[in-house]
């Protein structure tokens, strides 16, 4: 069952997401070389309270685990979910992915960007270029009477000339008052099928994309998924509504 949001919800959503836009665009500007992961978890809860929104990461349970984090802070081959760490220490030419959930008014706001750290090198500013445009393929397929995998493959046509690893393990999802809702929505697929989108549908959109091979392993946190060949890895999301015209990012810092 896929929720449409009435226009008190859709306002309570803008909110939401607005907060995280602003506490991921204030999280950016804090990768520096030096800083822990550890460190930018802690100012990421701060940033939610001033924002005045709270974490739907902190507590959040799958299965036996539950994530201990604020935010997730994933570096150079950790694609997504990884934890922020005292020992963990943002270097020059790091790729780093930071992913913001909030919760704000009984909404979500859900967002992600990989930040390039001073110099990196080639290869691995392509791959953010082109993760964030394969971004803002999906987005551009958000139109009433489309289907998700319009979302998809659009995102897969942006990417495959790049020979990217596309990440099959996660994928986006519906987003509301839940964090994953339905529908799942993968960074692959064929045009024309799945879930039909309608003027109230929310989504969060998020290419992972892989330097090399799409194939993941996990660490034994439980949580942090790797690049199986060690490559980096580039993650970007926005929440987007559709709406009679189109779609309305709501994550737009």
């Amino acid at each position: 069952m896929i929720d449409l949001r009435s226009a008190d919800e859709v306002n309570r959503m803008r909110a939401a997401c607005a907060a995280a836009a602003r506490v991921l665009n204030d999280l950016a500007s804090l990768v520096v070389p030096g800083i822990s992961t550890a460190g930018l978890d802690a100012a990421a809860r701060g940033l939610m309270l001033r924002h005045g929104c709270e974490s739907a990461c902190y507590g959040y349970v799958v299965g036996r685990l539950t994530y201990p984090g604020y935010v997730c802070i994933s570096l150079n081959d950790e694609v997504v979910h990884g934890i922020g760490a005292s020992d963990r220490i943002v270097a020059e030419g790091d790729l780093v992915s930071l992913d913001v959930v909030v919760r704000r008014d009984g909404f979500i706001g859900d967002n992600a960007r990989t930040i390039q750290v001073g110099q990196v090198s080639p290869d691995a500013r392509r791959l953010c270029q082109d993760t964030e445009r394969a971004l803002l393929a999906g987005i551009a397929a958000v139109k009433p009477g489309n289907r998700v995998g319009d979302i998809s493959a659009a995102i897969q046509a942006s990417l495959t000339p790049g020979g990217y690893g596309i990440v099959r393990d996660f994928v986006g999802h519906g987003v509301g008052r839940k964090m994953h809702e339905e529908p799942q929505i993968p960074n692959f697929g064929k045009a024309g099928t799945g879930p039909k989108l309608l003027p109230g549908m929310a989504l969060a959109i998020e290419p992972m994309v892989n330097l090399g091979t799409h194939k993941i392993v996990m660490a034994a946190d439980g949580w942090t998924a790797r690049t199986q060949d060690g490559k980096p890895s580039a993650h970007f999301e926005h929440t987007v509504l559709v709406t009679e015209n189109g779609a309305e990012i709501l994550t737009l810092a």
